[in-house]
């Protein structure tokens, strides 16, 4: 007689395992040894699990629940994401993994049946370092386990007969526990207070999860652009995607006084947008209403969300500020439903997506010549290629990407977005400084609140030398979106400014922080840590730092870094030019 039970199931596989064996087989097998022994074995054993099948890179294991599966899966990536962030990184490790709940056909001591096969079909597509669950799994932990979850729609497995719902988990997911402020430090502002949680797409059709994301993105844009309103980063508010989560922790946790939450549903050529307001100490409803409209209204819906949002949390404020505010960034509703589609690709900052949101962009650009915002995020995913290396530094995409950020920064005067994103480009892309500095004081006087205005104006200052500007923009950035996917670069860039102000101490463990949070992917965040400890002598450490900096980058020398250092006409290049020789990296 066949045995069954219901049982939770966790696939875990290594990213390029192959490779790595092919490589380094010794050092890759004892790096995977005491991956097992020190992290993977540690936390299935405390969260009740149980191996039934280990294979040469991965395994299956079972646990009595779909919460205790998703924890351990969850710590094993947060514990290997800390390893790799301290690793040098050709002993860096990633894996995969995918959870589900489901019946298992017991045979000994080993589990078979579509409940294992779903699992491991799951964690074939989770993200490098991330983890992807079934339907299942995320009904079964709602409201038990913070998710900040991405739903992919029905997946059509592999010797799967039925389409199975799936939710991605993405690897920052990871690191939000490690780099998440703690609450007590975040007292309520001195004016009302913000954040715009994600609304729920109820349209029945995860196609349109970009059009609620979207409308939670134009009206955070809107009422950040009020001087007397403290408003949460979409970054950070973001966070809370897909979660079951009491506002008046969210509150807490943001420091903030008010939560908004709500639901879209599009359906045909209609949109019917609800909202609710509460206050985040107490839990208390203090307003809340439905808009109607249909798609050529759009931008008229969100002006009237915003204007009762506002009203709602401080009636002094007058209509005239929401009405100066609003911008339309388009007439044309076809292009701005590709800009919505564009901007969720580039929220993702990985190459695969930073080329589908260029596409978008480019289409979106030919429908409407004049759409300015839609030319400076083009820009910036030009940049971020380049940065990422999929793009020449003097290729004729980065001229590209120069011309349309300058006619975006001549097309909108007035839009804080167009102008970060815009003049960011320019100054980094194009080294016209001056006016990349110009519109980004603009976007900031536009929009006090923004977090990414602050955080690109403050890189921007660490470059021209202004570290002590530099360090109080990002930390203001850092408070404004505490949660914030992409705080290693906050971080790293605070900790740069503070190496310049005579902080090394300071800065070295701001620095390593923002290297644990991800940052120890690109180079420069390892040669500024070698800064920092030749300035305090710690010189093993130096060698140590640059040893991985060259793992990183083999052609990285003292030549190229003086070119780059020249071309930003930063100050104190020779000392850091001596450092990096001090600590071993080559003349070139």
């Amino acid at each position: 007689m066949t045995t069954r039970r219901l049982a939770a199931i966790l696939a875990a596989d290594v990213v390029g395992f192959s490779k790595l064996i092919g490589e380094d087989e010794a050092g890759t097998l004892a790096a995977l040894r005491e991956i097992r022994r020190e992290i993977v074995n540690p936390i299935l054993t405390e969260h009740g699990g149980r191996v039934f099948k280990l294979m040469g890179d991965g395994l299956l294991a079972e646990f009595p629940s779909a919460v205790q599966a998703l924890q351990a899966a969850i710590g094993i990536q947060k514990k290997l994401h800390k390893r790799n962030g301290e690793a040098l990184p050709a002993k860096n490790i990633e894996v995969r993994i995918g959870v589900h709940q489901g019946d298992v056909v017991v045979e000994g001591s080993d589990l078979l049946g579509d409940g294992v096969n779903i699992a491991a079909r799951l964690e074939a597509l989770a993200e490098r370092g991330g983890i992807c669950i079934s339907a299942r799994v995320h009904e079964d932990v709602a409201g038990k386990i913070a998710l900040q979850a991405h739903d992919m729609g029905e997946q059509q497995l592999k010797n799967i007969a039925r389409a199975v719902r799936a939710y991605r988990i993405s690897p920052s997911a990871a690191a939000v526990g490690s780099t998440k402020i703690d609450p007590a430090t975040l007292p309520l502002p001195d004016k009302p207070s913000i954040a715009v949680l994600p609304f729920q797409n109820i349209s029945g059709d995860p196609e349109q999860e970009y059009f609620a994301d979207g409308m939670v993105e134009d009206i955070t844009t809107a009422l950040s652009r009020i001087g007397g309103l403290f408003v949460i980063a979409r970054n950070s508010s973001f966070v809370y995607k897909g979660k079951s989560q009491d506002v008046r922790q969210i509150g807490h946790e943001l420091g903030v006084r008010y939560v908004l939450e709500g639901s879209v549903r599009k359906a045909g050529g209609r949109v019917r947008v609800t909202c609710q307001l509460v206050n985040g100490s107490t839990g208390v409803h203090v307003w809340a209403d439905r808009f109607d409209s249909t798609l050529d209204d759009i931008f008229d819906l969100q002006d009237r969300v915003t204007e009762s949002v506002a009203g709602a949390i401080e009636p002094t404020l007058r209509n005239a500020e929401i009405e100066r505010a609003a911008n339309k960034p388009t007439e044309s509703l076809d292009a701005y439903d590709l800009y919505l589609r564009a901007l969720y690709h580039h929220y993702q900052f990985t190459r695969v997506d930073f080329e589908e949101a260029l596409h978008l962009l480019r289409r979106a650009i030919a429908l409407d010549l004049g759409f300015a915002l839609a030319k400076a995020l083009a820009a910036s995913c030009v940049m971020q290629m380049v940065e990422l290396g999929a793009y020449p530094m003097s290729g004729t995409e980065k001229s590209e990407a120069i011309d349309l950020a300058r006619s975006a920064l001549a097309l909108a005067r007035d839009d804080p977005t167009t102008l970060s994103y815009a003049g960011f480009a320019v100054a980094s892309m194009g080294l016209d400084v001056e006016a990349g500095r110009i519109a980004l004081d603009r976007a900031m006087l536009l929009n006090p609140n923004s977090a990414h205005a602050l955080r690109v104006s403050g890189w921007l200052r660490n470059f021209v030398g202004d570290y002590s500007a530099a360090r109080d923009e990002l930390v203001r950035a850092i408070r404004l979106s505490p949660l914030d996917p992409d705080l290693r670069f906050l971080l790293l860039g605070q900790g740069i400014a503070m190496m310049e102000l005579g902080e090394a101490e300071q800065a070295i463990n701001i620095i390593r922080r923002s290297i644990a949070a991800g940052a120890g992917r690109v180079w420069f965040a390892w040669s500024h840590l070698i800064n920092c400890l030749v300035l305090l002598g710690r010189m093993d450490e130096a060698r140590e730092a640059a040893r991985a900096l060259l793992e990183l980058d083999p052609g990285r020398t003292l030549a190229t870094a003086r070119a780059q250092m020249a071309e930003w006409n930063t100050p104190h290049c020779e000392r850091r030019l001596a450092s990096l020789r001090a600590a071993g990296v080559p003349e070139g």
